[in-house]
């Protein structure tokens, strides 16, 4: 467990899937970074359980920022309840410490203004990690790429330059793909892909993700699937393999081995493929510089990497850029939550707990009523 400091700042990265955390101590220098499952849409209890998990591997700490996607899980009936409830947990588990809310071009603010700016605060997590990596790199193309989306955010100017801020208009602007290296349904993917000389319909059902892809493919890293497979079985080579050849309406044992890697490196090739139509439409306004590099962040850096060669761009990992005299493993950690360090790192440098402390009625983090809104049935 790090040592308490009161200069340390813990980073929290609130994701419907996953729940990210980082401690970040006074010199700027990630300590600890850690990712948990938090199936956010089964209830409030799932966050409950990984911040347990979070608080008891990061100790003690003073001063919080936040940051958020898990406002969209159906858990909740909209984005202002959300934010709400997620906020709710948060300010009642660290009562008593400094809480700050990221809240984009707002900065940051206490929980109770955060609340009065949900379109700002809402999914704004790939902006604190463009900001973060900006300071630091003054033109590149940002790509996170993780279990379930892919951001693509130009840093030109030392300054990130999204087209769009809100996942609504990201969605138009290139600058958000749901395609995930873990949770993304196959079906997501492709509508057909071929299989023994002939293209064959996949079917539209949840019976394989992107996760048994890439085990088969090649590249998935070790711990990145944190959450159940599509039927809540093994995730072995030969398990993935049964999933993938039931979306072609087959059972995997009634061929070999080989037929099934070479259709999930053809599905690899196809996301592949959604990553870089998304960065060729980015890189298309030509405002980044032909010699810069893609900077890749999340557990999906290993097509990040891909997409650079492909693009015939450097690549550069977020992990060193944030954190290069760090181990392996914490810069490991830190490319694969930079949302969590984001936060931790900005708000340290922007001194952003004097500055909410010197606001009238500020000093104390505000506490709203907890969210409990009915569970969906999944």
């Amino acid at each position: 467990m790090p040592r308490s400091s009161p200069q340390d700042v813990i980073g929290w990265d609130l994701g419907g899937a996953h729940l990210k955390a980082a401690r970040v101590g006074a010199d700027g220098r990630p300590l600890k970074v850690l990712q948990l499952p938090c199936r956010l849409w089964l209830g409030l209890g799932e966050l409950d359980k990984a911040l347990d998990q979070a608080m008891a591997a990061l100790g003690p700490c003073p001063r919080h920022a936040v940051t958020m996607t898990g406002e969209l899980a159906d858990l909740f009936r909209d984005r202002r309840a959300g934010v709400a409830g997620l906020l709710g947990a948060m300010t009642e588990r660290l009562r008593g410490a400094a809480l700050l809310v990221y809240a984009g071009k707002a900065g940051f603010l206490p929980p109770r203004a955060a609340l009065r700016r949900v379109d700002d605060v809402a999914s704004a997590n790939f902006l604190a990690s463009a900001e973060a990596l900006a300071v630091r790199v003054a033109e590149a193309l940002f790509v996170d790429l993780g279990s379930t989306t892919a951001d693509l955010i130009p840093i030109v100017g030392g300054k990130p330059r999204p087209r769009g801020l809100t996942d609504f208009a990201r969605l138009a602007t290139a600058e958000l793909v749901y395609t995930g290296v873990t949770r993304t349904p196959v079906m997501a993917v492709a509508r057909d892909a071929p299989v023994l000389g002939k293209r064959r319909g996949l079917m539209a059902e949840y019976f394989a993700t992107m996760a048994d892809v890439h085990r088969l493919a090649g590249g998935l890293p070790r711990g990145a699937d944190q959450l159940p497979s599509a039927d809540n079985r093994p995730k072995s080579q030969a398990d993935s393999a049964r999933r993938l050849a039931r979306m072609v309406g087959a059972d995997a044992d009634a061929h070999p081995r080989a037929m099934w890697i070479a259709l999930a490196r053809h599905l690899a090739g196809e996301q592949l493929a959604q990553v870089q139509d998304a960065a060729d439409r980015v890189l298309s306004r030509k405002a980044i510089a032909r010699a810069a590099p893609v900077i890749g962040a999340g557990v999906g850096r290993f097509v990040v990497r891909r997409l650079a060669r492909a693009l015939d761009r450097p690549y550069v990992d977020a992990g060193t850029v944030l954190a290069s005299g760090a181990t392996l493993g914490v810069r490991e950690g830190v490319a694969r939550c930079l949302p969590a360090v984001a936060v931790a790192l900005l708000a340290a440098e922007r001194s952003a707990f004097r500055t909410a402390s010197s606001r009238p009625g500020s000093s104390e983090p505000s506490r709203p009523a907890r969210h409990r809104a009915p569970r969906k049935p999944r």
